[in-house]
This record gives C-alpha cells, structure tokens and sequence, in this order.
C-alpha cells in the first residue's frame, strides 16, 4: 500500500515481527532508571539555599505517590496541569506524574507578564496549577482571570498554614503526597498523546502552544544522550529553566542514561557562585544554558586561585552564539568544552549540536576548529533540514548562499494549538516548520545561523549579520555586552545601530566600534551610531529584545518605524 500527501510518500512493505504496538511513554524512561539504577543520586537546591540529595528510587516513590494525589484531585487522561516552578526536585517530580497519567505538563513560563501568563493558562485549559511558594505572587496575579481552575497546588516545606495566599481553592502538595499511595499501575499511553506544552514567548502576538508527544521526547532523548555523548557515569546538571521547552529535554535524557541529577533551584543571572561551586563540587560533567549565564560563571572561575579541572565537562550552549573568548576561556582554564547546539520550542528542542567530524578535525588548524565552535553545529540524525529562498525554492549548501532554515523530523512540530488553517502558509512549507532563521550550510554539514529574517539588516540591498556583528563586538576588550538592529534610514532602507555595554572602567565611543568591526566588515557596512547603556533591554526568555530597541531608538537615521 502506497500513501502520498503533497510533500511526502509512504510505502507499506513486509511486515515485521516485532513490537511495534507498545508505546513509547515518557514513564517507561524514569522506571527503567529506578529499578535498575536505584542507587543513583539526584542532588537538589533546598528552600533555604542548601542541599540535599535522595536517590531515583526515592524520587520515584514520591513520583508515584504524586501521580496517586493528582488522580485523586480528578485530573484525567488528557486534562492540563501547570506547573510555575524552578528547576526543583518536585518540579522533576512532575516531569514524571503527570504525564504518568496521560495527562499533559503545561510548563508556565515565570517570566511572562500576568496578561500572557493567563492567556497560556487559559488557552491550554489548564484545571490545575502547581506553584512554588515563592511563586504565589505571579500565580495571585493571574488568578483572578481564571475561574476554570480548580485547584491551586502550594509546593513548600511548610506546613499550610503557614502559608499566606489569596488563592483560591488552596492544596498543600506535601500534604497529598504524604497520604497518597506508594504503588500505582501506570497507563500505556498513546505515544501520539500530548505529554508536556511549551508557549513561545510569542515577540510576535500571542504566545503560540506546541504540545509535544511521548513518542516525541522519546525519540529526542535518545537523540540528545547520543549527540553529548551521555554514559552512565555523567553527572547532568539542568541550568536551561525547566519551565521552558522542557530543558531542552535534558532531564529526560539524563533519565534514560541514569546520570547523577544536579537540581540548581533557584538562581540569578548575576550570581552564578553557587552554579559554578555545584559544578565542581558534585563533578557535573554536563550541563546546558546560554552565554548569559555561562560568561559570568567564567568570570567566578578567573578570580579562584586554584583552577578546577573540569577537562570532562561538556556545557551544551544555546539561545545565542557563543562568543570564541568564552569558548576558548573555559578552555584554557578548565578544559571543559563549551557545544553550540540550536533548535526552538518548535523541535523540542534539538536540531544540529556542533561537534567535530574526524574530517574537520583533520583538515582544519586548531584555531579554525575554534571558528567553526561558532556554527551551529549538525544536523541531529532524524531531523531533515532545507534553506530556502523567498519563492521556496532550496539553496545549495555552499556556506555562502544564504535561506530560511526549515525542518521536518518525529520531534518538529506540525503545527500550533488552535492554529487556524489560514496561518500554515506562513509558518509551514511543504510540511517543514520555517524556522524564521537565516543561515547557510557548508560542504561539510555545518549549520550557521545568519540572523533572524526580522533582525537581518537590509541596507542598499545588502545583507548585514546582526549576529555575526554582535560577536565580534564582544571580543572588544572594553565591551560587555552589544546588541545590533537595523534602523530604518530614509536613503539606505535600513543601518546598523549599536547597544554596548561596557566593561567597568571602560568607555566605547563610535571610532572604538567602528575600528574594531573594521576587521571583518566593508565599510558601507559599518554602524553610523551607538549608545553606551547600563543594561540592553531582554525578552522573558533572556534574548536581546530588538523589537524593544528598534521601536524605542527607531528615529536614530530619521527612517521610519521598523519594530
């Protein structure tokens, strides 16, 4: 039997002996680890600052025990739970419980303001909410817009009646593990149902729903604990927030190879001691985050006396390019290795991861090894990848020839939750998600991300990488941080303008910027303008926020709006 669809064709050949009807679930990953791997220690951040630590065998009693108290509550195959947490050992608890069920994650993103965080709750229909105490402040301000909540579940080592709140509904998680049972006969869930909803941060209207499947994660776990090269003996620390694209899956990978587990709790951006004296002290040999993160835990390292060694430390990076001085800081110091990866909330997240193929390494000198750190790596295998130009046609894979970034794999969505029809044309083509990237491919495989399509700089009909311009701004030695946008010009259409931050005790002016981008730019292509900032306005995610920057600064060349 042959089955065709506008992009793709399937053929039904012999049939197999095999067991193609059991289901891959999320749960089948945490109970392989607590039955064969008991022993195995998840580390956690405490209330109080400190840690503590309990095995895969405890946790995975308190999962059964958590998913008894959520079926208790009602919650049903297919109904939305919430979660506004850190990256806490009950929220890895609720990785596990509710899905377990067949019920679906919402993973509610902290950051975002009251009337997004509502909509998110709201469109997804979620009937019950798990919050952190901390958190009761984020949850008290959106409560008030959704009367189909049911209940209010308070995560905290205090007693509830300690606890103030002007919630309704209130339960006391402790309280409903505690009297909860300790066995339970998990369901075989569909493996095409929902298991976890993550909301973009929606820079662009509404924040959009993507609702991964178990077969999904599955498949990406496998993919993840294959492409950082995961054994048994790591130990994964999980930086990337868990209420985000599920920390780019890493907790579910951890799972499927038992690491040891590092569970951070809360931190701050601008105190990453605590991280950076975890990382050494419990041998964390994998973690993952962005360069916000990462470049002040390279700060702390260059004030110790004595360097760590963590020679076995592989930091999977993401959400912006990695700077080459970070690259080659933690290098030199510590010789751990910092791995570009790219993907979105859209592809769960993994797309390409940059590691070195045995060609590149014989090739390349080591200082160009290091520039190629700066792509975005391979294509993972099970992801299919296309560029392509304005009429939708492929562009050769020549390094050079730029496109938008599409792809199509078992872990890329195919479309958005409650997305009307009419919206496909512009975020699907021929059953590939558009990305809304710009990047090249070269002979080699490596993926390189240009720019997004919004933030590329069009001037005189050129092409300028904001990207590629903010890196270099880096290597600055009087420069912290820089974004770059286009600004419209009523001559050019659009040029480069520039947000530092500079380092203390330091001062940029335009010459410094424009001699130092010199290296590597034409001159037509050099910013005309700059501002010294204190701090460059960020999303909800961390990112620059351009939209932000070019709708504040938007006259700068006497153009017109372009946020």
């Amino acid at each position: 039997m042959t089955t065709t669809s506008p992009s793709r064709t399937i053929v039904t050949g012999y049939p197999s002996t095999m067991g193609d009807d059991v289901q891959l679930n999320t749960t089948t990953l945490i109970r392989h680890a607590a039955r064969t791997h008991p022993e195995r220690e998840i580390v956690y951040r405490t209330s109080d600052g400190g840690w503590a630590r309990y095995s895969y065998a405890a946790a995975y009693e308190r999962i059964i025990r958590g998913a008894n108290a959520l079926r208790g509550l009602g919650v049903q195959p297919g109904e939305r739970v919430g979660i506004l947490d850190w990256n806490s050992r009950r929220h890895y608890e609720l990785y596990w419980a509710i899905p377990g069920l067949a019920a679906v994650m919402v993973q509610l993103n902290l950051r975002l303001g009251p009337e997004d965080l509502a909509f998110v709750i709201e469109d997804s229909g979620s009937s019950v909410i798990c919050v952190d105490e901390t958190l009761l402040p984020v949850a008290e301000a959106v409560a008030p817009r959704l009367p189909n909540v049911r209940a209010w579940v308070v995560m905290t080592d205090k007693p509830l009646s300690q606890i103030k709140t002007t919630l309704p509904n209130v339960l006391h998680y402790e309280d409903l593990v505690a009297a909860a049972s300790a066995r339970i006969t998990w369901p075989e869930v569909d493996e095409h149902a929902a298991y976890s909803a993550c909301y973009t941060t929606g820079t662009t209207g509404r924040p959009k729903g993507v609702y991964y499947s178990h077969r999904a994660i599955v498949l990406h776990s496998y993919a993840i604990a294959t492409n950082i090269g995961m054994v048994l003996d790591d130990c994964t620390m999980l930086i990337t927030p868990m209420f985000h694209g599920q920390a780019w899956g890493l907790p579910q990978a951890a799972t499927l190879m038992a690491n040891k587990i590092v569970l951070p709790g809360r931190y701050m951006a601008e105190d990453t001691k605590p991280l950076t004296d975890a990382i050494i002290a419990e041998g964390v040999t994998i973690t993952n985050g962005a360069p916000a993160i990462f470049l002040p835990m390279l700060h702390y390292i260059e004030t110790l006396e004595h360097k760590p060694d963590l020679s076995r430390l592989r930091m999977m990076s993401g959400a912006t390019e990695p700077p080459l001085t970070m690259m080659r800081g933690f290098h030199d110091l510590t010789g751990a290795e910092i791995v570009h990866a790219y993907g979105a909330t859209e592809t769960t997240p993994l797309v390409t991861m940059n590691r070195y193929k045995p060609s590149v390494r014989e090739r390349l000198t080591e200082g160009e090894l290091l520039e190629l750190k700066r792509k975005q790596g391979l294509p993972v295998s099970g992801v299919d990848v296309r560029l392509i130009d304005g009429m939708g046609n492929d562009v050769p894979w020549d390094g050079v020839t730029q496109g938008e970034i599409c792809m199509r794999g078992p872990w890329i969505t195919t479309t958005y939750h409650h997305m009307p029809e009419d919206d496909r044309a512009g975020r699907f083509h021929d059953g590939y998600w558009r990305s809304g990237d710009v990047g090249t491919i070269d002979a080699d495989g490596y993926l390189k991300v240009t720019d997004r399509l919004k933030d590329v700089i069009k001037s005189g009909g050129e092409w300028i990488s904001s990207i590629d311009m903010e890196n270099l701004l880096l290597a600055h030695p009087s420069i912290a941080e820089a974004a770059v946008v286009g600004l419209a010009h009523p001559k050019w259409q659009e040029r480069p303008f520039v947000l530092v931050v500079a380092k203390p005790g330091h001062e940029v002016t335009l010459d410094d910027v424009r001699t130092h981008l010199s290296s590597a730019f034409a001159p037509w292509q050099l910013p005309d303008a700059i501002e010294v900032v204190e701090e460059i306005p960020r999303t909800s995610v961390g990112k620059f926020d351009k939209k932000r920057i070019r709708s504040t600064r938007a006259n700068t060349y006497g153009g017109q709006v372009n946020a």
